[in-house]
């Protein structure tokens, strides 16, 4: 006996989900426990150096499972076609149209949920997730009083390309406020409620180191401005020393630095700024100014 496991994770141009891919090893890893033989048929676009379905031999399967997701149309109709040989079983779907052709192709459906049948608990709240850091991402806008020291897009080509890399929940967010736009935060108070749930914030704007540090959250800043500017100036301020100058800006320098704010060091450093955070100089400057006029 050997089990294909496919889904809408398998197909070339399927969308992949966290609920497909969680299905798929739900099952997976059960039927091995059981001591079935499995193979797991994978979209190039999710992984690209796993199996994919076109390249696999019908032949060399006794069962094709099919799971997750609803089971219509002409892709999973051609699954019946090419698996012929194959006894086919969908488990953990949703069936919208009973007498599809997609869906009476299976010889057994193991259903999720269908009109007349008692809906069972998706096959995606079986598998447990290992935990990874939840990294904040907010980006700078392009500062045009900067002039030709604007090194915005070669900064951030780098930094995404890298962040799409590492192993971590990325959450992007702006600093910016918006009543009329459910996207943003109406109010600072909402906005740090978000950056005190983060474990690290990667930035290259101003205020998104400046309320990471406020809040005691570990930030690798780069500054987007050649020569530097108001980024590196704040990081000065506090004693901050992750941050990266557009003008030598390398991978090697991120992984450095991102190492060293998930490390002890970083975050008892992010601590220590959240304790003395203050605006009094600057406060006691304006007092000081309008007293004196």
């Amino acid at each position: 006996m050997r089990v294909l496991v496919t889904g809408w994770s398998s197909f070339q141009d399927g969308e992949a989900t966290a609920g497909d891919v969680l299905s798929m090893d739900a099952v997976s890893d059960s039927l091995i426990k059981a001591g079935i033989a499995v193979d797991v048929a994978w979209s190039p676009g999710l992984r690209p150096d796993g199996l994919r379905l076109e390249c696999t031999d019908p032949n060399a399967y006794t069962h094709l499972l099919f799971v997750c997701g609803p089971v219509h149309g002409r892709q999973v109709q051609q699954l019946h076609e090419r698996f012929a040989c194959c006894r086919r079983i969908a488990v953990g779907v949703s069936i919208v149209v009973p007498n599809d052709s997609a869906v009476t192709g299976f010889h057994e459906v193991i259903a999720r949920d269908a009109a007349g049948i008692t809906a069972h608990r998706d096959l995606a709240a079986g598998p447990h997730c290992a935990q990874v850091p939840v990294v904040g991402v907010v980006l700078a806008h392009t500062q045009p009083e900067y002039g030709n020291r604007q090194r915005h897009d070669d900064v951030h080509a780098t930094l995404t390309s890298w962040l799409g890399r590492q192993d971590c929940g990325l959450v992007l967010f702006d600093t910016r406020l918006d009543g009329r736009d459910w996207r943003f935060p109406r109010t600072p108070d909402q906005l740090e409620s978000i950056i005190k749930r983060l474990d690290m914030v990667v930035t290259s704007r101003m205020h998104g180191l400046v309320l990471a540090l406020k809040n005691g959250v570990p930030a690798l800043a780069v500054d987007p401005i050649a020569e530097g500017a108001k980024v590196s100036a704040q990081a000065a301020v506090w004693g901050w020393p992750a941050v990266v100058a557009a003008d030598t800006l390398t991978e090697a320098d991120l992984d450095h630095w991102w190492s060293w704010c998930r490390a002890a060091e970083g975050q008892a450093q992010a601590g220590r700024c959240a304790r003395n955070a203050s605006q009094e100089t600057l406060v006691a400057l304006l007092l000081q100014s309008i007293t004196e006029f």
